[in-house]
């Protein structure tokens, strides 16, 4: 699956990343950078691994959860 070893970097890392709070991390494979912005996150990833994929995600000690809805009609069926 792509990405599993940079998620699981993030995963584990994290605790320890107290200091890095509200930034920017670019993970690929074992490189792991930090920046303040998410543009100068993705633009150095696309920089130093051009196609390879890699992982740029905000620093945080909790994730946020999104709850998503949208409005369903039952579809009907053509007479």
């Amino acid at each position: 699956m792509a990405l599993e070893k940079e998620l699981a970097t993030y995963r584990e890392k994290l605790p320890a990343w107290n200091d890095q709070q509200g930034k920017y991390v670019l993970i690929h494979g074992d490189t792991v950078d930090f920046f303040a912005a998410y543009e100068d996150a993705l633009k150095a990833g696309y920089q130093q691994f051009k196609l390879e994929p890699f992982l740029v995600k905000q620093v945080n000690a909790t994730e946020q959860v999104l709850h998503l809805t949208r409005n369903v009609l039952p579809h009907k069926k053509a007479s």
